[in-house]
C-alpha cells in the first residue's frame, strides 16, 4: 500500500503540472496586468549612465518629476538583453516620428557595456537613466527586460508591454497607445 501510495502521488503532481502548463500555452504574456496602469509614475530618481556625456553627448538621467507634460514612453532596458535588440530598430524609428519623448531605463547594465550598446545600435533616448541595482525598475513593477511604459502628460502610466515589440505589437501596441495618451480615447481592447 505505501509503495502504491508513493509512486502515485508524483505522479499526480506531475500530471497536474502538466495540466497547469497546458493551459498557459499560448498566452501572450507581453500583455501582463500591471497594477501601475492608470496611477502615477513611481517615485524615483536615476543619473545618467556614467561616462555617457564623454561617450556620446549629453544625454541626462531623469526623474520622476520629469515625466509630466508631455506624452512619454520608459523603455527598460540592457545591453546584454537579445531581445532588447531585437526591439531596438523600432524604438529608433520611434525618436524618428517626433510623437512622444523616449526616455530609457539601463537595468543592470555595466556603463561601459550600455554605451558599446548605444554606439553600436544608435540612441533613441532623450534621456537614460542609471539603475544599476535594479531598484527603480521594481518600483516600475519590471520583471524582466524589456519592458515598455507609455506616460500621458498627467504623468500617468496608460500602457505597459513586456517583451520585445514586433512590427505589429508595435504598430498596434505602442503606437496606438501613444496616441491615446495624447488624445485620451481609449485603445480597443483587441489586442
Amino acid at each position: 500500500m505505501k509503495r502504491a501510495l508513493l509512486l502515485t502521488v508524483p505522479l499526480i503532481l506531475v500530471i497536474a503540472m502538466v495540466a497547469l502548463f497546458a493551459t498557459q500555452i499560448g498566452r501572450n504574456t507581453s500583455l501582463l496586468p500591471s497594477v501601475l496602469i492608470n496611477k502615477p509614475v513611481p517615485q524615483f530618481t536615476l543619473g545618467p549612465v556614467a561616462g555617457i556625456k564623454e561617450a556620446i553627448g549629453d544625454i541626462p538621467g531623469f526623474s520622476t518629476e520629469d515625466l509630466k507634460g508631455d506624452v512619454f514612453v520608459v523603455n527598460v532596458f540592457a545591453s546584454w538583453c537579445l531581445a532588447c535588440r531585437q526591439e531596438h530598430p523600432l524604438l529608433m524609428d520611434l525618436k524618428s516620428r517626433n510623437i512622444a519623448r523616449v526616455y530609457g531605463i539601463n537595468q543592470k547594465d555595466a556603463p561601459e557595456n550600455a554605451i558599446s550598446y548605444l554606439k553600436e545600435l544608435g540612441n533613441p533616448y532623450d534621456a537614460i537613466g542609471s539603475d544599476f541595482n535594479g531598484r527603480a525598475s521594481i518600483e516600475w513593477g519590471v520583471y524582466g527586460v524589456p519592458e515598455t511604459f507609455v506616460v500621458n502628460p498627467d504623468g500617468i502610466i496608460t500602457y505597459k508591454f513586456i517583451g520585445a515589440f514586433t512590427p505589429q505589437t508595435y504598430k498596434t501596441g505602442l503606437l496606438a497607445a501613444i496616441e491615446s495618451a495624447r488624445t485620451g480615447v481609449p485603445i480597443p481592447k483587441t489586442q
